[in-house]
């Protein structure tokens, strides 16, 4: 009885060695077949801004609304002086529109009632500028207007890459370069060697600040930094000869 299973044990093995390797030579068989090798070509570039754009708000505040209004139309002049005092130009600084608001009083229970505690005026002032390393230097400078009792806040300025497209084909060809120099490097080994390009995909675009190896399914887009890193990324398949 021992040696009848031991025997069905045996056949049962020979079984599944021999299925396996009717399957492995089918899959070496397609792919033999498909004769096709897939590589990812990567390269990158580290490029200067060469534009900006920036805005910051001016407020005031006071108990009637002409008063709140007078104090902004007489902070607004001197917040441009600055600005082309620090080397920007007068026709980069556009005036945005004003927008104003009541803050209401507040009753023992802290809440608000009909009666204004004083009137808030803003405006925004937008500086568009060829020079990025200016604006930057600008944007540094700005709490110094508040020793001149002027209340203005200074958003992030913005920068720029004129030639981004012209830069994402070059680098575009590159990562594609790239993949193909991977590719040779896999064949080597094998005496192949790699043929035509049987189908190109461009790789998420990530522009990101000189220093960060961040990567994004949906691609990064900074405009935070003057220098910026634009990677691009080819999935490249080839013939194999």
């Amino acid at each position: 009885m021992i040696e009848k299973l031991a025997k069905i044990q045996v056949a049962m093995l020979g079984l599944i060695l021999g299925l396996c390797l009717i399957i492995g030579a089918s899959v070496l068989s397609n792919n033999f077949k498909k004769n096709e090798i897939t590589v990812t070509g990567s390269a990158y570039e580290i490029v200067k801004s060469d534009s900006a754009s920036w805005k910051v708000q001016v407020s005031t505040k006071a108990p009637t609304s002409v008063e709140a209004y007078n104090k902004l139309t007489a902070q607004v002049p001197m917040v441009i002086e600055f600005l082309e005092q620090a080397g920007i130009k007068k026709e980069d600084i556009s005036q945005l529109g004003i927008s104003n608001y009541p803050t209401y009083k507040r009753d023992a229970k802290g809440n608000y009632t009909q009666d204004v505690a004083f009137y808030n005026y803003n405006q925004e002032l937008k500086i568009t500028s060829d020079n990025p390393e200016l604006i930057n230097k600008t944007y540094l400078q700005i709490p110094s207007l508040i020793q001149k009792g002027i209340t203005i806040q200074a958003y992030p300025p913005e920068y720029y890459y004129s030639d981004l497209n012209k830069k994402k084909a070059e680098l575009l060809s590159a990562a594609t370069a790239d993949a193909k120099v991977r590719a040779q490097g896999m064949l080597k080994a094998t005496n192949n060697r790699v043929g035509k390009i049987s189908s190109l995909k461009m790789g998420v675009m990530q522009i990101t600040p000189a220093d960060s190896n961040e990567v994004s399914d949906w691609g990064i887009n900074d405009s935070s930094t003057i220098d910026k890193k634009i990677t691009a990324v080819a999935n490249v398949v080839f013939s194999v000869k």
